[in-house]
Formats: C-alpha cells, structure tokens, sequence
C-alpha cells in the first residue's frame, strides 16, 4: 500500500510538473514565442535588439526596467492587461532608456512614490509611442526627462484620476513631457484629474489635437493644457470642459509661463471648444501668453463669458 501510495505521489507530481510547463507564460516573445514569467525578464531578453513582448490577460503586480534596445509592449487584447500598484525605482511602473518603445492597450493602476511622481511609465531616454492605453488613479500617467532629439507619440489612450498638488511637493500632472523635440497627443481623453494641469510640455514642437479635457469631475485642478516655455505646431480640434473644483480657473492654455525658451509664433491655435459645466460662466482666459510672440490663434467656440487671450 505504501509503494503504491508513493506511486500515486509520484506520478501527481509528474502530471502537475508537465501541466505548469505548457501552461503559457504571461509574456511572450513574439518573434520565437519564447516565454517568461517576467516583464523584467522578457524586456531584458530583448537587449539591445529589436522585439515585441505580447502580454497576456491578467493584472500584474511588477515592473520592468528598459536599459536598451527597441522593444514593443503589446496587450495580447487591448484593455485586458493591467499593471497594478507595483513600481521600480521609486519611479513608474516601466521606466524606460531604451532607442525606442511603444507601448499597446496596457492599464496603469495605483502608482504612488515617495516624491509624489509615480508614473504609469517614465521615460528618460529614447522615443515613446503610445496608444490604445489607460491611466488611472496614480500621480502621473506619464512622465519624461530631458532627451532634446525624442520624441513622445500618445493616440486614443485616457488618462483618469491624476496629478496632484500636495505634502508641499512640486506637483505631478497628467502627462509632464520634458525637454524633447516633439510631442503629439491625438484622440485622446484627459478627465476627473486630482491637481496639476492635464497635460504640461515642454516640448519644442507639438502637435496636440482631437482630444477630449474632461474637467467636469476635477478635483483642485489647474491648466487643460501647459506648454510651459513655448512652443511651435498646433492646437486644434480639441473639446475643452472646465469644471468648478479649481485651483486655478484663470485660463485653459498657457504659453511659456515658466520662461520662453522656444519662439511660439509658429503655434496655431483653432477649431478648439471651450467652455464651462452647466451653470458656471467665468471670466477664464482661453489663451494665457506669458511672452510677446504672436501666437496665431483662428476661429474656435468659446463660451460667452471667455476672453480669448490675454498677455500675463
């Protein structure tokens, strides 16, 4: 009885040890289909090279760290992949110095750090591309560092339940691009944000259109959008809703308030909607330049009560 007992452990065990080798691994490498129970350890398979790391449904409590390379990181169905709670460096949930990433259909939960900037993702080097992607209820959707020849692509992705202004910290905002060449933001919706400005750049150029600034469920919040020392492009087609909980309700759009460092007569801005939730009309700027450029502002629909620019 005993032998047989045994038996019967054994072959449990052999049965259990071949189920748990051909379950699929959470990511993998689409290129040869290998596997990893890591994002950290698909990405660094990766290298230096080229390669696409397909993630599986689930939520994730892990990070990854790109130091290299061009990696794409792809929900295997978009929305269905979710990284909840967990940073790396005190930083974001993927802090990224590789030549290049996109990231595709991934959620980001529930990121907090200590100097209140915890990101959903956190580029210091290389471009970004962004799409089909959700951030929500963090400090930070995401945030860039300084890498003046990149540049940042996000298409119809949300950012929700961002920013912040408090524990006498410097801010955190929705999205805060660092110095880089050039930054595109289209199709995209920006709501209920919980501080900060919705979107704050310091980009050289911008291309920021077709979005959707939510304002309406805001909580303490300042600017739709920021480009804090100026830039060239456009701002068009845009739907702007400004809502009562502000902590700053004087204008929708700045130009370089923190110092000019890029000439902003080439900006465009038009076709935009702004206005205010039911039952509130303020005397808010739509246009707020802190500069003497001559910025090319055309036809959009205003609320009555809007002035359209003024010079601060």
């Amino acid at each position: 009885m005993r032998i047989f007992s045994t038996l019967l452990l054994v072959s449990a065990a052999i049965t259990a040890s071949a189920f748990a080798q051909s379950a699929p691994a959470p990511f993998t490498l689409a290129e040869n289909g290998r596997g990893f129970a890591s994002l950290a350890d698909a990405i660094g398979a990766i290298g230096d090279g080229k390669g696409t790391v397909i993630v599986a449904p689930g939520t994730y409590r892990q990070c990854a760290v790109q130091n290299g390379g061009e990696v794409t990181i792809k929900a295997a169905t978009p929305g269905s992949a979710i990284f909840d709670g967990t940073i790396c460096e005190e930083k974001a949930a993927l802090v990224l110095r590789g030549r290049a990433t996109m990231v595709d259909g991934l959620i980001f939960q529930n990121l907090r750090v200590p100097d209140g900037n915890g990101s959903g993702i956190r580029l210091e080097k290389g471009n970004l591309s962004v799409r089909n992607s959700l951030f929500r209820n963090s400090e930070e959707g995401i945030l860039t560092g300084e890498d003046r020849g990149a540049t940042v692509q996000i298409d119809k992705s949300t950012f929700r339940h961002l920013g912040r202004c408090d524990r006498d910290l410097d801010c955190a905002h929705g999205i805060y691009i660092g110095r880089v060449a050039r930054l595109s933001v289209t199709r995209s919706r920006f709501d209920q944000g919980d501080g900060g400005h919705y979107l704050k750049s310091r980009a050289a150029q911008v291309d920021i259109r077709d979005n959707s600034f939510d304002d309406s469920g805001g909580h303490l919040t300042n600017y739709m959008i920021d480009l804090s020392n100026g830039a060239s492009g456009q701002i068009v087609g845009n739907d702007m809703v400004q809502g009562k909980d502000k902590d700053n309700w004087s204008a929708f759009i700045t130009i370089a308030p923190e110092g000019r460092e890029q000439d902003s007569s080439a900006l465009v801005i038009e076709g935009n909607k702004a206005g205010f939730v039911p039952g509130l009309a303020r005397g808010s700027t739509f246009v707020a330049n802190f500069t003497d450029d001559v910025v090319r502002i055309g036809q959009n629909q205003l609320a009555p009560s809007m002035k359209i620019k003024d010079r601060r």
